[in-house]
């Protein structure tokens, strides 16, 4: 072979491994394009303190979309422009308690970074402006048997998608920049980046993290964001307001019909590729999960307990019919559809096997007559934003309770996903996920009234601390994934 021909070779080696790298994963270090956020509540006096940074020495305008607990609704959407190792930061309050009519969520920021829209609101007793969230995509013509009410603003979760990357020294990162502290000229910041002139299809480089906080009764449940890496090779620009990007946006590069996901199991990468209205499975793919542990503490006092999140992040684009006219496998009912499934549910069949601290199988059963023989018990997660409660009272506040699992004590539950029909669709080379695509954490406090006190009595703590779930990831192609 001549010089030439090798080197033509060399090159065309390289080009395939770029492609075969472009690839949609969960980064594990948890920097990313597209930050996933399980969980936020007002409920019972809680705030949820948000955060976004830039690591990187170059702009970045982003999508924050948040989304109701039942169907995955948008209640607001907005873009951020973050300057060069910029970061970002708000507060999700009930509107209620800070005196403002209404029984919703709504959202507030001091932090100086450049939005689109501001957020003119208010202002509140601080100073800031705020929005309250809305409920128009779930009442009126896109009602979908939900509730219709402000408070359903109140729980669920939240993503922000990055859509490109600001070109160093154009107009639109000299108004997105800092001077002392303060960025040049926001007003003109949405007009810019909506001329398209100034982006390039973004880079890696963001993390997150949440901290819901009750300041009154001194909780703190904290977690960090996942981080959705080689999500898009494109720029995304859309409008603040504009219903775009999505989770389903991703795609790869040279190939925007197409999105390729990476999945680490077992210590082996399977690589799988989907097309066309699929392209969502490569995002779902990265959370698919057959099974979900975690632990859990009760005691029948409720002085300790514990609620579960479980996300679907990806759920709406299966059962919503606003996306599907019929429902999509790995989940099992159209949300709201009038079958056994029930209005404002969309529920899909599990197992929860649960086990004390002694290997002992716990039983929490009396649908079986007289004595429950041990193994799993089936239970329905019926929303998008799920809370399980082990214990008397849910940790959270959580209006979104899916199950209820009381006087368990201390142990571990095994939630299996897999079986059942829940199997996605098979990627182009025949790669198929088993279980259910899910995020979320275990939130546990432990309420002590017996601290003493220097010079006698008592005192009040609360001990709080949020667990990411682990899981395990079940791939078959006529045997084992690739």
């Amino acid at each position: 072979m001549n010089r030439t021909c090798i080197a033509t070779a060399i090159i065309a080696g390289l080009a395939g491994f770029a492609h075969h790298a472009s690839a949609v994963n969960l980064n594990p270090n948890g920097l990313g394009q597209v930050l996933v956020y399980p969980y936020y509540t007002v409920n019972a006096g809680q705030q949820t303190l948000l955060s976004v940074a830039n690591t990187t020495n170059v702009g970045k305008a982003v999508k924050v979309r948040f989304r109701e607990g039942y169907n995955g609704r948008d209640v607001l959407d907005f873009n951020v422009f973050l300057s060069r190792f910029d970061v970002w930061t708000a507060v999700v309050f009930k509107l209620s308690d800070a005196d403002i009519a209404g029984d919703g969520a709504g959202i507030f920021t001091t932090d100086k970074t450049c939005m689109a829209p501001t957020l003119a609101q208010g202002p509140l007793s601080n100073g800031a402006g705020y929005q309250k969230f809305l409920n128009y995509a779930y009442t009126g013509a896109d009602s979908d048997t939900g509730p219709t009410t402000e408070d359903r603003t109140n729980e669920g979760h939240f993503e922000i998608i990055t859509m490109a990357d600001v070109v160093p020294t154009s107009t639109l990162d000299h108004d997105i920049s800092h001077v002392n502290g303060v960025p040049s000229r926001c007003t003109s910041a949405e007009a810019d980046f909506e001329a398209n002139s100034a982006t390039v299809a973004p880079t890696s480089g963001l993390f997150g993290s949440v901290s819901i906080v009750d300041a009154a009764e001194g909780t703190f449940y904290a977690y960090n964001a996942d981080a959705i890496d080689g999500f898009t090779y494109t720029t995304l620009n859309t409008t603040s307001g504009d219903p775009q990007p999505t989770l389903a946006s991703a795609n790869d590069r040279g190939s925007p019909l197409t999105a390729t996901s990476r999945v680490f199991a077992d210590g082996e990468s399977l690589t799988s590729t989907f097309s066309g209205t699929h392209k969502i499975d490569a995002v779902s793919s990265v959370f698919a999960a057959e099974n979900i542990y975690n632990e859990y503490v009760t005691t029948p006092d409720g002085a300790i307990g514990t609620d579960w999140v479980l996300t679907f992040p990806t759920k709406r684009f299966y059962v919503d019919p606003q996306f599907v006219t019929d429902v999509i496998p790995p989940f099992e009912h159209l949300f709201g559809a009038l079958d056994s499934n029930g209005a404002g549910l969309s529920c899909t069949v599990v197992e929860l096997s649960s086990f004390d601290r002694e290997e002992n199988v716990i039983v929490n059963r009396t649908d079986c007559g007289f004595i429950c023989p041990p193994g799993p018990r089936p239970s329905s997660i019926c929303l998008e934003t799920n809370v399980i409660r082990f214990g008397a009272t849910s940790v959270l506040g959580s209006k979104l309770l899916t199950q209820n699992f009381q006087s368990l004590g201390q142990g571990m539950v095994k939630l299996s996903l897999a079986g059942l029909g829940h199997d996605m669709n098979p990627a182009n080379n025949g790669n198929v996920f088993h279980g259910l695509p899910v995020t979320g954490f275990a939130a546990t406090k432990f309420v002590n009234g017996f601290v003493p006190l220097p010079g006698g009595g008592y005192a009040l703590a609360n001990y709080t601390a949020a667990y990411h779930h682990r899981a395990t990831i079940h791939c078959t192609n006529n045997g084992l994934c690739s």
